[in-house]
């Protein structure tokens, strides 16, 4: 004899068959009937577990070029602190700070002092730097401090500039180094001499064999594709050249290294340009080149005014975003805002 119970089971059943109900049939007989060892042909990943890009950078740095600390000019110190107080209370994270070469204005003692005076003043982040060409004019100065060309190097060696930046930043054997911060790859590549060892150079960036065989392996980390960050002072020349006076000098074997990786990022400084009224992200190249402006001698720009000027950058997996930065009213410059996808 058919129970009551057992008539409306098999009346929903045939109900559910009947219509396509899977979902009415699992509400009344699971897990009763329910066969134990079935599995769903698709299983949608819950809205909640769908990844996304992340909202938060893996990296956030300042980068600083330019800074030419001076003992004759306080006015520059002036515009180291103006900087320094926006990194120091800036309202996003900053993990670190890069500066990009011309440190000081003639690489002397007293100016690495007063440098290390302005930045004890401020709670900061590790600071990484390279060299540029002003980091060594101290081959130019008399003992009395007398800009001279005539008796140049006036006593004074490229090799004595070398060492005291490296004390400063703590550098062991070479002005060039690099880091991982946080999964981020920095690497500061130094002009390594100037015309006391090397008059021919000019204003210009020589890195010497060793130098470039260092670059070129420690790129091989990113041929996975993961983003570089190379850290360059003077600026490159037209595609397919080498430079002279006030470039980088390689600058062909400094573009063929980078040929093979997708997602290489140069950031050069030297040439002082204001965000205001010129161009800063170069586009002729395989890699992403920017330029900076300067934080001690910005040119003027439209409205006349030379600004204190660096760049803020957040690197996301996904994507880079550069950002030019006013620092003597705190805000960022329109038209200097730069969003780079990571290529897959």
């Amino acid at each position: 004899m058919i129970t009551r119970r057992i008539f409306i089971k098999q009346l929903l059943t045939l109900i559910a068959l009947a219509t396509g109900g899977a979902a009415l049939t699992d509400r009344y007989l699971a897990p009763e009937q329910a066969a134990p060892d079935s599995e769903p042909a698709f299983a949608p990943v819950p809205p909640d577990q769908t990844p996304a890009a992340s909202d938060q950078p893996l990296l956030s740095f300042f980068l600083l070029s330019d800074l030419h600390i001076s003992v004759a000019d306080t006015t520059i110190g002036d515009k180291l602190h103006l900087a320094l107080k926006d990194v120091s209370k800036f309202e996003s994270p900053v993990d670190t700070i890069v500066i990009g070469g011309d440190v000081t204005d003639f690489g002397r003692d007293l100016e690495y002092k007063q440098l290390r005076k302005i930045l004890d003043t401020y709670k900061l982040p590790p600071i990484y730097a390279n060299m540029g060409n002003h980091d060594y004019y101290d081959v130019w100065l008399t003992d009395r401090g007398a800009f001279s060309t005539e008796t140049v190097p006036n006593g004074k060696t490229d090799a004595m500039c070398r060492d005291r930046f490296m004390k400063f930043f703590g550098y062991k054997e070479k002005p060039y180094t690099d880091v991982w911060l946080k999964d981020v790859h920095l690497i500061l590549l130094s002009q390594e001499l100037y015309v006391q060892e090397k008059p021919d150079v000019g204003e210009g960036a020589w890195y010497s064999d060793e130098q470039l065989a260092w670059f070129e392996d420690k790129m091989k980390a990113h041929a996975d594709g993961k983003p570089a960050f190379i850290f360059i002072h003077q600026p490159l020349p037209s595609p397919g050249t080498d430079g002279g006076t006030h470039r980088l000098i390689r600058a062909k074997r400094f573009r063929e290294i980078l040929q093979p990786y997708r997602n290489a990022f140069v950031f050069s400084g030297h040439t002082h340009r204001n965000f205001l009224s010129e161009d800063h992200y170069n586009k002729e190249n395989t890699f992403h080149w920017f330029t900076n402006a300067s934080v001690g001698k910005t040119r003027p720009g439209p409205d006349g005014g030379a600004g204190v000027q660096g760049m803020y950058v957040q690197i996301y997996p996904h994507q880079v975003v550069v950002k030019g930065r006013e620092f003597t009213d705190r805000s960022w410059i329109e038209g200097s805002e730069w969003t780079i996808p990571v290529k897959a």
